[in-house]
């Protein structure tokens, strides 16, 4: 792994917080000092300052995110983050981001490395939201939306869409760009008035509330590494 990955892991900073720790010279791996580029082992021994770190246990936790709260670990014009909701002893962060109008279904970990495959589009990770519109989109336009649309940074991959009812639907996708269902409705000529992320991957929010969180169950965990080892 990584040192800034390690280091964020251990819960000591942010990556980009910790790379500056690194290029301070303030980390060492078995008594030199380390680089960007340095990788730890289990058995190596990382000091801070010269203070033995050890490495966090490992945790996994859904949010029901609700409306006005930023996905963000810290927020400089003083807003609520996610981070802020979960009363854990662990550092954990979001993995990807919902707007701060958008409710649902976020994970938050410090597993950098199932991280990061979960936000990989290659494994193709199912988002699935409940969007409400002002207007009632057309079959033609939902057609258009499953099958792809281009955007300023280029065309999605094709969704799965279903009309729940009038301006209502459901969308799956499977990346996760910026701010990207509402640029795809924009993008067949719809703005979006609500909209609510229903699951992420196998996790719904049965029995959370907007602004509740539980820890995943080890067999939760299983399944979102199953759903990311390569084959």
């Amino acid at each position: 792994m990584r040192l800034n990955a390690w280091l964020a892991r251990a819960g000591v900073a942010s990556r980009r917080k910790a790379d500056e720790l690194i290029k301070a010279g303030r980390v060492t791996v078995n008594g030199e000092p380390g680089q960007l580029n340095t990788f730890v082992q289990r058995s190596d021994d990382v000091r801070l300052d010269g203070r033995p770190l050890a490495k966090q246990q490992l945790a996994y936790v859904l949010l029901h995110k609700p409306a006005g709260v930023v996905t963000t670990a810290s927020d400089p014009q003083g807003r609520p983050t996610v981070v802020d909701l979960v009363e854990l002893p662990i550092r954990v962060v979001p993995v990807g981001r919902l707007d701060a109008d958008t409710t649902g279904a976020l994970l938050l970990t410090n597993d950098g490395e199932l991280a990061h495959r979960l936000a990989h589009p290659r494994y193709e990770i199912d988002k699935v939201y409940d969007v409400e519109t002002w207007r009632q989109p057309t079959d033609v336009q939902l057609e258009e939306l499953s099958r792809g649309v281009a955007l300023e940074d280029g065309p999605t991959a094709p969704a799965e869409v279903r009309r729940i009812g009038g301006a209502r639907l459901e969308l799956t996708i499977h990346e996760g760009r910026n701010r990207q269902v509402r640029r795809m409705l924009e993008a067949v000529g719809h703005r979006v008035k609500t909209l609510h992320r229903s699951r992420y991957a196998h996790l719904t929010l049965e029995g959370l509330e907007p602004g509740a969180w539980r820890e995943l169950e080890p067999s939760e965990v299983e399944r979102l590494r199953a759903a990311t080892r390569d084959s």
